[in-house]
């Protein structure tokens, strides 16, 4: 029987961990908080590597990672991860498209209400000690429209959601003929005409070269006045300099960032110190269920990687294991 060596570098929950425990040919071993350079040292003894979005595995990393043939991403973005580089050495990279769709959805949806309504305004304030009803009047949703850049897994569900609260929405889809948006209640516009038509708008992509700064001074430039912008995709879809200077334009009214160009924020960001701004440190796939999800799912893909040659998910275009 072929025994595997399982490195796991990010938390995983503990159901997750449990699915390895079913195949006593895979030896599982967790070592969170890995500085790069001890991750090169370690590499070489292991098949696979799994992560979440903490460890950064770096080209260095993988040109040390002689035995490893798997790098598992438990969730989606793998921005944290050389593609290039992997696929150079015939790494398949696999992520888990699916595990967490719902908890960002609703984490969208949820900035969006805030947002609306100034809920993140008023709590400041009677943290305060202070009874202020005035200061936060917020907007109803109905009626108004949401605008998704990227409607994909987690755009449809947002769509679902937006038309539970009777607004329209409108999204953009490279990939996604206009039918299917449609059956997702989403009417497939361009770029342009989403800026100007929204009223919110919410940025759903994976970051690559080509979304880095999907939103950036040119597109502020195009939004109707009063817009809200939401970013619970990936940290980069946003120029955030940008951004704060839309917002002292007043063309942004207000925005709700749980993914940043580099995490946590620097401390000069000009968007921490913003009160139009609803600041959230990632939490998007932080529910129990998603958790669960995307750790179940990595880890019986990393099985069926090593053990079946089976290999689905993967980014990087790899069809095969290397020997």
């Amino acid at each position: 029987m072929d025994r595997f060596k399982v490195f796991v570098t990010d938390k995983l929950s503990d159901e997750a961990l449990a699915v390895f425990k079913k195949h006593p040919e895979f030896e599982v071993t967790v070592k969170t908080g890995l500085t790069e350079e001890q991750l090169v040292k370690e590499i070489p003894l292991y098949d696979a590597h799994i992560i979440r979005s903490g460890t950064k595995v770096t080209k260095p990393v993988i040109d040390a990672a002689s035995r490893l043939k798997v790098i598992g991403r438990a969730g989606v973005g793998v921005d944290n991860v050389d593609i290039p580089a992997a696929k150079s050495k015939g790494i398949a990279v696999m992520n888990t498209p699916l595990g967490n769709v719902n908890s960002a959805a609703e984490m969208s949806a949820g900035l969006m209400i805030c947002l609306a309504r100034n809920i993140h305004k008023g709590h400041a304030s009677m943290a305060r000690g202070e009874w202020d009803r005035k200061s936060f009047v917020g907007r109803e949703l109905k009626g108004k429209t949401l605008g998704i850049i990227g409607v994909g897994n987690v755009g449809q569900i947002l769509a679902k959601i937006a038309g539970g609260f009777s607004m329209k929405v409108i999204g953009t889809s490279r990939s996604k003929p206009a039918e299917v948006l449609k059956g997702w209640g989403v009417d497939k516009v361009g770029m342009d005409e989403l800026l100007q038509r929204s009223d919110f708008i919410s940025i759903n992509l994976t970051l690559t070269s080509e979304t880095r700064y999907t939103l950036d001074a040119p597109q502020f430039a195009k939004m109707k006045k009063g817009v809200y912008i939401i970013n619970a995709g990936r940290g980069g879809l946003i120029n955030e300099k940008a951004l704060a200077e839309a917002i002292k334009s007043g063309v942004v009214t207000g925005a709700a960032i749980d993914t940043w160009e580099s995490e946590p924020p620097a401390k000069e960001n000009p968007l921490l110190s913003m009160p139009q701004v609803l600041m959230v440190p990632h939490l998007g796939a932080s529910t129990k269920e998603a958790q669960e999800n995307v750790g179940i799912d990595i880890a019986n893909q990393v099985i069926d990687a090593l053990g079946k040659g089976k290999i689905v998910n993967c980014v990087n275009g790899i069809t095969e294991l290397k020997k």
